[in-house]
């Protein structure tokens, strides 16, 4: 058990009661037969560089996240989002954390995904990382992505590959349980920034630095959600709240996008809230 368990006695008793009940993944799996965990759509948008910004052709991100891999996700969804990425071939592949739940040895579900999906990805696969992540212990998960080719960012920046080198993605460290730092995240980076961050509360963490597109997950669209995609539950957090899912402009930079993620927390099912796979070109 990680120190990290240790220090949440009462959170780590609760999964291991969920993880009783959800029979090790078992239910997971019927409710993945029986269609109650979505499947996996892609989503896309278009973001144009202002501030006479130039790119030496679109750059086409793909961006994933919240997997929870463990006993609320079937492990077949990974697949069928290695399929979508496998017909999409993004340039590059940004992953937005919570890649387990309940026990950072569930990062081993996703080893296969990773290693495949990091390959499909010609400028390189890059991770943040979660609050389930940190709770869990955020060591073993981050030697699973690195092992996988995997760029794991905690509060720092990094140049992408010719002919995209002024591209910068700027990954902080989760906004809550983690130990974020907008100035070494965006220290060095080049003149187009992506920012890169699990919660869309990364925004309450930005410190006046400046990005032309962000990405966020965390929120699930609420997970459970009205048939007009109105979610039933809103996460807690002072953005997350009201940024729960879609595109938002952020005065002073450019749009923050909130995917929907890919796998279930605490019960395995989605309601109106399928998984998916977002597709952004930025022009």
């Amino acid at each position: 058990m990680s120190k990290n368990k240790h220090a949440r006695p009462i959170r780590h008793a609760t999964e291991r009661v969920l993880n009783f009940l959800l029979l090790g993944g078992t239910v997971a799996g019927l409710s993945y037969r029986l269609g109650g965990q979505g499947r996996v759509r892609v989503v896309r948008q278009d973001v144009d560089v202002k501030g006479g910004k130039r790119l030496a052709r679109p750059l086409r991100i793909g961006f994933a996240s919240d997997f929870h891999a463990g006993p609320t996700t079937h492990d077949a969804l990974f697949d069928d989002l290695l399929r979508q990425i496998e017909q999409e071939r993004p340039d590059v592949l940004l992953l937005g954390g919570d890649y387990v739940s309940f026990d950072a040895a569930n990062a081993r579900h996703l080893a296969a995904f990773l290693r495949q999906a990091h390959g499909l990805a010609p400028l390189g696969a890059y991770a943040v990382m979660g609050n389930h992540d940190v709770w869990n212990g955020r060591e073993p998960i981050e030697r699973v992505l690195r092992d996988s080719g995997v760029t794991v960012l905690v509060n720092r920046s990094i140049p992408l590959p010719a002919p995209f080198g002024e591209v910068s993605i700027c990954g902080i460290d989760d906004p809550w349980t983690g130990r974020p730092s907008a100035r070494d995240t965006f220290a060095g980076a080049g003149p187009v920034r992506i920012y890169l961050m699990h919660s869309p509360d990364g925004l309450w963490r930005l410190e006046g630095q400046h990005f032309d597109v962000g990405f966020a997950g965390h929120t699930h669209g609420g997970q459970i959600a009205l048939q007009n995609g109105a979610p039933l539950f809103r996460p807690s957090g002072p953005v997350s709240r009201d940024y729960c899912y879609g595109r938002y402009d952020v005065p002073g930079n450019g749009p923050l996008i909130v995917s929907r993620g890919v796998g279930c927390a605490g019960i395995p099912l989605r309601l109106n809230a399928d998984p998916e796979l977002l597709i952004c070109t930025l022009r």
